[in-house]
């Protein structure tokens, strides 16, 4: 028996599903790449620590994981269904296909520390 196919959202998907508050974002990069750059909304649940029975409640919203290019929030659907929870969903192309889509990004701005908006 073969494993099922993750679900992919694009980055337009995602983007009008946020705004909609029809999703829960989790990034599950490392929290020195989340700190650097993120998109609006996200948790950070890092792949190298992750733990599914750890997600919070997303309540009648759609989780959607998210990373860099896809890999590791692929990898963390996996292991949502090994664990026996239902989240399926990831954003194809991760942060970097968000960012070719010209979306906006959350950086920190390294001389004062404040967070920025980015288009």
């Amino acid at each position: 028996m073969f494993a099922p196919k993750t679900k992919d959202l694009t980055a337009p998907q995602v983007k009008a599903a946020l705004d909609a508050h029809e999703i829960l974002l989790i990034d599950v990069r490392e929290p020195a790449e989340f700190a650097a750059e993120r998109i609006h909304g996200a948790l950070n649940f890092p792949l190298s620590t992750f733990d599914p029975g750890a997600l919070p409640p997303a309540g009648d919203k759609l989780m959607v994981l998210q990373c860099g290019s896809g890999k590791r929030s692929a990898t963390a659907v996996d292991l949502c269904r090994k664990a026996g929870h239902a989240i399926e969903t990831h954003l194809a192309g991760g942060i970097m296909a968000w960012k070719a889509a010209g979306l906006p990004t959350v950086t920190i701005d390294a001389a004062s520390g404040a967070t920025r908006d980015r288009a």
